[in-house]
């Protein structure tokens, strides 16, 4: 009989998320306390917050990578002869293929070993944009494309469960996730600025061939620094589980993609009740399977639930309000690609120092206040945005909207992966934060879909009686800029009450079952 895998898990009291609920037998009575096992192994690690600074930077690497393209695209349109329609693929494929083997690519992770997952996907999403780079045709752009989204779907998790273990309690392990979650929130106002330089001043080409140099630092440093971790017990592949949630998540994201031509489109009727379908038909399978790709105690939980539901929707608010904001700026007020980028960086300032602060705060605070008030900060800096004007005056209309955005989403996601994974085993590390990964996956797909659908019928009802003028068509796109941030804002206000409700953990489930801090 194997003997069952040494736990991270800081919760003592729910033992429906060991993954080796049986009788202990005299081995598992042999494996060290959890707590303790933590102990040893933050203790065995003493690099390990070189291990954070190379984990940020691949975090950064695929957050950014979302958004830095947008600025390249019309050049790269021009350069490569590619139709409107090409245009768009660039952006869904690698967001398809990223959601889509994202659960895959966590237990991967777990089975095959972490560092050596974290570098073969780091080493192939350097190769991929190289390729894209280089692309000397659309489908050659596409491919690299396809190619980004695979090994991100390997290098995300991977690198999340990385902290994940080494991290495994303490006010490290908030400080680490702190970190973490800064990049998140502003890796994709990074890419909109490092986009515009890089466009502006280069070439679009770069704003892939970008992504190479930082790929072999990060390798470079991994090699030595990061020490491999991996799940040990039942580690067989849930074949079933893997193709149903592939599709599933793949169909959902494609639906969401194609509904900005419209929710009435066959895309769009077809592929999203068929996501849901093959979801249901994974979940059940899930139920069934003694090796599921996804426990479906990692989701079961009400606390890990709750942080999942609030990633979900910050997720859409946050994509889908940078991209109108984008819109705005360049189309509407006539900024450069690289003016668009620095107007956006109070709010990744706002989220930087925010993170610093409550990393100090958050173990004395507690992880409830903040995540019930991030959301409505949030919101309301998303509401102040709804006054923009055709004028645009930005010290007035959007500089104050920025920051409250800014310091919301501080609030939400420096606490938010912490709460995801408490009491997780580290024979699930990977599974649970590419499940984490997907839910802001999926949500910034249905961000961006909804807003885009809801944009357009603001500007349709705005142009309804008036003479086509180019005042009109500028007031028509405001119009549909305000009703995008409106909604964003609603949709970040719903994720308030979900976390003060749901969002109670442990303090042992944050900071190992030692700490005499208030974490409720």
């Amino acid at each position: 009989m194997s003997t069952p895998p040494l736990s991270t898990d800081l919760s003592s009291t729910e033992p429906s998320d060991s993954p080796t609920a049986p009788a202990k037998t005299a081995e598992a009575r042999a494996t060290p306390p959890a707590a303790a096992t933590s102990a040893l192994l933050t203790q065995a690690n003493p690099r390990r917050w070189w291990l954070l600074a190379i984990v940020a930077l691949a975090q950064l690497t695929v957050v950014l990578d979302g958004t830095i393209v947008n600025i390249a695209l019309p050049q790269a349109q021009e350069a490569l002869g590619m139709s409107d329609g090409d245009r768009t693929w660039v952006v869904t494929l690698y967001s398809l293929v990223f959601g889509a083997l994202l659960l895959l690519g966590g237990r991967i992770a777990d089975f095959w070993g972490r560092k050596r997952s974290f570098i073969v996907g780091m080493a192939g999403f350097a190769i991929a944009s190289a390729l894209g780079g280089a692309a000397q045709s659309t489908s050659e752009l596409l491919a690299a494309r396809g190619l980004q989204g695979l090994f991100a779907a390997l290098l995300a998790p991977a690198s999340l469960a990385l902290l994940t273990v080494n991290f495994p309690g303490g006010k490290d392990r908030i400080k680490a996730f702190a970190v973490y979650g800064a990049i998140a929130g502003g890796g994709a106002a990074v890419g909109l600025i490092l986009g515009g330089v890089l466009t502006e001043y280069a070439s679009w080409r770069w704003c892939l061939s970008v992504n190479v140099p930082i790929a072999v630092v990060a390798i470079a440093a991994a090699i030595p620094v990061i020490r491999e971790s991996k799940a040990h017990g039942n580690t067989r592949y849930d074949v079933p589980g893997a193709i149903l949630v592939a599709l599933g998540l793949g169909s959902l994201v494609f639906g969401f993609a194609q509904a900005e031509n419209g929710w009435g489109t066959w895309p769009v009727l077809v592929c999203l009740p068929l996501g849901l379908v093959l979801l249901g038909l994974f979940v059940l399978v899930e139920s069934r399977s003694n090796h599921p790709l996804l426990p479906l105690r990692i989701m079961a939980n009400k606390v890990r639930g709750g942080a999942f539901l609030t990633a979900l929707l910050s997720g859409a608010a946050l994509l889908g309000g940078l991209l109108f904001l984008t819109l705005y700026f360049q189309i509407v007020l006539g900024y450069a690609p690289i003016q668009s980028g620095i107007a956006s960086l109070p709010m990744t300032v706002t989220i930087m120092i925010g993170a610093g602060l409550l990393s100090k705060f958050l173990a004395r605070t507690g992880v409830r206040i903040p995540m019930a008030v991030g959301p409505i900060v949030g919101a309301a800096g998303l509401l102040w945005m709804t006054q923009i004007t055709v004028g645009g005056n930005y010290a007035l209309e959007v500089l104050p909207g920025l920051i409250l955005l800014g310091a919301g989403l501080a609030m939400i996601f420096v606490p938010l992966q912490n709460v995801a994974l408490s009491g997780i085993a580290e024979h699930d590390a990977g599974a649970a934060s590419a499940a984490v990964t997907a839910m802001q996956q999926i949500g910034g797909s249905l961000g961006t879909a909804l807003f885009t659908a809801l944009y357009s019928a603001a500007v349709s009802t705005y142009l309804v009686g008036k003479v086509p003028s180019q005042a009109a068509a500028l007031g028509a796109l405001v119009s549909g800029y305000q009703s995008a941030f409106l909604w964003a804002a609603i949709i970040i206000f719903a994720a308030a009450p979900i976390a003060f409700f749901l969002v109670r953990p442990r303090k042992e489930d944050l900071l190992g079952a030692g700490a005499a801090v208030h974490l409720g």
